[in-house]
């Protein structure tokens, strides 16, 4: 917990320090940091701005839209709100915009930034940002080789949603498993179990992914890692772009009622070639996030774009 609170500490103070630096002067930079794109690959840039950001025609906000003085960490969820802050600070303070900095698991009616959105075709107005990158892009050091591991699936996370209590109950006297709930409230179930930090559940080959109430938190850590991720089709992405993940490819895929677990351990246990490779494969995916110079970019150009196909805005 005191790390936990050390992070929590030096996030907030990160940005509030960022808040001291004059809005005019961002504004003046927008150029110079817009003139970043020159150094990377233009058609990465554009792949990725267009991902997040698949509006394609111009629109219009209706009455009573957002603009940046109502971002107010005291009425929005902190974390999220200092994240959006730090963009939208390099463009005029009256530019309207629409956000929703919850766990959204709908396409809201008009062009809105959020953290997360569903998964699918038809999502053009949900405009994933880099929110709450504290939370979701935390990389664990992971020190050991898969072959170092020990031959586990593990899960471990509070259960509140009902998918997720089906998960472990059904789950947790499976064979070369250590799944667990980790909620109080259910300390006299044979179900619960104590918290694992990131870094023993690293231990072993294997660890098991499952949304919450939107994204999974730990997806892209467990990828980063030397651990092989397991999970079902994920059904919500965020700027992780989790609707890009090929199954079996940078995760095994599990069946939706997981019956096939026992199977898939038995599977990677065996074949390690196969296991490695969808490592690799996870490994790659992650290494793109990891150029904090160019994230700042691909955000910039994300609210860019939405604002100039607002008709506000021209850079």
């Amino acid at each position: 917990m005191k790390r936990l609170h050390t992070k929590k500490f030096r996030f907030y103070l990160k940005h509030v320090i960022k808040s001291w630096v004059p809005r005019f002067y961002l504004e003046q930079r927008l150029f110079t940091e817009l003139a970043h794109a020159a150094e990377y690959d233009p058609l990465e840039l554009k792949e990725r701005v267009d991902y997040y950001c698949k509006i394609d025609a111009p629109f219009k906000l209706p009455h009573g839209a957002k603009t940046y003085r109502d971002l107010s960490i005291r009425k929005l969820p902190s974390a999220p709100c200092f994240d959006l802050k730090q963009y939208l600070r390099y463009f005029p303070s009256q530019l309207p915009f629409d956000c929703d900095l919850g766990d959204v698991t709908h396409v809201p009616p008009q062009p809105t930034f959020v953290k997360c959105r569903p998964i699918g075709t038809h999502n053009a107005n949900s405009v994933l940002m880099k929110l709450n990158a504290g939370r979701f892009f935390d990389f664990k050091k992971d020190r050991l080789a898969f072959h170092e591991k020990k031959t586990i699936a593990v899960y471990r996370g509070p259960c509140h949603q009902k998918h997720r209590q089906q998960f472990v109950q059904q789950c947790y006297k499976t064979p070369q498993t250590d799944i667990r709930d980790t909620r109080k409230s259910v300390q006299s179930l044979p179900t619960f179990g104590p918290f694992m930090s990131p870094e023993d559940q690293l231990c072993n080959k294997f660890i098991i992914s499952v949304e919450g109430n939107d994204v999974s938190s730990n997806i892209k850590w467990i990828m980063a890692s030397n651990s092989l991720a397991f999970m079902t089709k994920p059904k919500f992405e965020g700027w992780f772009m989790q609707g890009k993940l090929i199954p079996d490819h940078h995760f095994v895929l599990l069946r939706d009622d997981y019956a096939d677990l026992p199977e898939k351990i038995d599977h990677y246990s065996r074949n390690t070639d196969e296991a490695l490779k969808i490592i690799a494969n996870a490994q790659r995916h992650v290494a793109q996030f990891f150029d904090d110079k160019r994230e700042r970019l691909i955000s910039l150009l994300v609210a860019n774009k939405y604002f100039s196909f607002s008709s506000q805005w021209q850079k």
